[in-house]
């Protein structure tokens, strides 16, 4: 039979599941975008930017069962989507990139977007494809589908030639999907080792991160059977439901809410599932993590990293952690008689007091907003937040109760997530709640992407915590340097934004009206109106993880390093 590329392409994607594509038509691959606008199954999105692109298939495949997929043009759509790639790479989230590419078969050099696309992204992916003929183009696809998949998963790029995407070739057949390869089978002599390990603990602990986020059922069950305090990753936020009596919340240490500080100081052992322990969940790698670990991930490469394991357990949590739970049952642990529920409700509500009782001077207390926001939102409803100062306030004062039910930068921590992500998700869940919490910095990198939101009439709601600043950098200059350098804003007028994209503008600037604005804004949400909040939040209080992590980032620099450091700022803060 003959067939053009394009359509080859479209059905191997429906057949992989494939709901829609982020990106901006080229002359690389109209074909493919005519195939898709035809398709009944997959919905073309048109974006202002091949980042919010990125970020907005990185959102569906963190909150759905459909791997997110950019459709973008070679060159410059690679290089403007690289930051979303990058996020979902070192997130461990699948993604499919599928560029349009040159003429293939052409005499002549320097065409237009010509350039080695595989050695720029190939860093930041599992593997990079290119396409040479017909018959290549559906198995290539479920190739890299499965590669993006397979093990942890990640971003996989696949180059579409315009001559193969555009011209008729012959093929064969069109071959179905026949599914994904079966997990790796279960270690149970090192399930057991840690069973063993769990159930003669003085005091267990649990630390969590997103790859043990559909595990909560097994998670609830085992923390309770061990008396066991939970903490999770920022990542893994999601993983162990907030309201849950065990839960202490991100990290634990002195950089952690004191929740997790108190459970987990007498902490002997510790399950750590689906965490790389990297730099951020470990408070820059100040948390004390006891001699026996077990440390559950699905790529080996981490164990050991970073902190010793006593047992590794190489796999999927979702294949795991039931074998675990049933071997650590039928030792019948006798866990440790800390009143452990009530240490934690204990320093959660002094925490939570200590907030509360805070001078906002007039603006927004963060934890008035987070308070009104919890109550406001339903249990299932999904809450995306940018990187920044408001990303640590969340996890610090915003329990989040579903599983995959927050979503935020990491690792590669791109500033412009929130608002193509919060995008992203709404389209992924069209019948939950879908809001973002982003800064005034971040929203100004991607914040035209609303236009996106307002054409499918999403319905979602963007709380902008304006402050005129970069201000988790200008807390961490402020200290120091006793000065802030490039990290103040020019003001921007957030109502005249919002007319601009057509969403609906909220102000919050009185701290009586936190609860009415944000049920206002609910409300219009649910009527498909995109709106966008301009929280005049106060940001004079630090979160304990901007105070820890200052502290242990201090200790590692040598004395002289100190001195200097030190030195400086007391001069500036007594010289002005």
């Amino acid at each position: 039979m003959k067939k053009t590329g394009a359509t080859l392409a479209r059905f191997a994607l429906e057949q992989i599941g494939v709901r829609m594509t982020f990106g901006i038509p080229g002359v690389h691959n109209t074909e493919l975008y005519d195939e898709l606008g035809s398709s009944e199954h997959i919905t073309p999105i048109l974006v202002t930017h091949e980042c919010g692109a990125a970020f907005m298939a990185d959102a569906v495949s963190r909150t759905s069962a459909s791997i997110g997929t950019l459709l973008i043009v070679p060159a410059a759509g690679v290089t403007h989507a690289a930051s979303g790639i990058g996020e979902a790479y070192l997130a461990g989230i699948p993604m499919l990139v599928i560029s349009g590419g040159i003429h293939s078969q052409s005499p002549y050099r320097y065409q237009l977007h010509e350039m080695d696309q595989h050695a720029l992204i190939a860093p930041l992916t599992k593997g990079t494809f290119l396409i040479e003929s017909h018959e290549q183009v559906i198995p290539t696809i479920y190739q890299a589908y499965r590669l993006a998949m397979d093990g942890e998963p990640g971003p996989v790029f696949l180059d579409l030639p315009y001559n193969i995407s555009n011209f008729l070739g012959t093929v064969p057949d069109m071959p179905a999907f026949t599914g994904l390869p079966a997990p790796v089978a279960v270690d149970l002599a090192a399930v057991q080792q840690a069973a063993v390990l769990l159930s003669e603990a003085k005091q267990a602990g649990l630390f969590v991160g997103w790859g043990a986020v559909d595990c909560q059922n097994e998670l609830v069950e085992l923390a309770e059977l061990l008396n066991a305090p939970v903490a999770t990753t920022l990542q893994g936020l999601s993983a162990f439901p907030g309201e849950h009596p065990l839960h202490t919340g991100m990290g634990f240490g002195a950089y952690s809410v004191p929740a997790g500080e108190q459970a987990f100081a007498k902490c002997d052992t510790l399950l750590a599932i689906g965490t790389r322990f990297a730099e951020i969940p470990t408070g820059s790698f100040s948390m004390q993590v006891p001699q026996n670990l077990i440390h559950l991930d699905i790529n080996p490469a981490v164990f050991n990293a970073n902190y010793p394991a006593r047992v590794c357990l190489a796999g999927d949590a979702k294949e795991i952690m039931p074998a675990l739970l049933q071997a650590v049952k039928a030792l019948s642990p006798q866990p440790s008689s800390q009143p452990m529920a009530q240490i934690i409700g204990q320093a959660k509500a002094g925490y939570r007091k200590e907030w509360l009782a805070h001078n906002s001077g007039g603006r927004i207390n963060p934890a008035h907003f987070f308070q009104a926001l919890r109550q406001q939102l339903k249990s299932d409803s999904l809450v995306v937040a940018d990187d920044g100062n408001h990303t640590y306030l969340t996890a610090e004062l915003m329990p989040i109760l579903a599983a995959r039910g927050f979503i935020s930068p990491t690792d590669f921590n791109a500033m412009g997530y929130c608002v193509p992500a919060v995008i992203g998700a709404k389209l992924a869940n069209p019948d939950k709640t879908v809001i973002g919490i982003v800064g005034d910095g971040a929203l100004l990198m991607t914040g035209l992407e609303l236009l996106t939101a307002v054409r499918h009439q999403l319905g979602v709601v963007l709380f902008v915590f304006n402050d005129g600043e970069l201000s988790q950098i200008a807390q961490a200059q402020e200290i120091p340097y006793n000065r802030k350098t490039c990290s103040q804003l020019q003001e921007i007028d957030l109502a005249a934004l919002s007319k601009t994209v057509g969403a609906h503008y909220l102000v919050l600037e009185q701290a009586t009206a936190v609860g009415s604005v944000i049920e206002e804004a609910l409300r219009l949400a649910a009527q498909s109106v995109t709106v966008l909040v301009d929280v005049q939040i106060d940001y004079s209080k630090r979160t304990r993880f901007t105070q820890g992590v200052v502290k242990a980032t201090l200790k590692r620099f040598s004395t002289q390093d100190k001195l200097r450091i030190i030195g400086r700022a007391i001069l500036r803060k007594v010289t002005g």
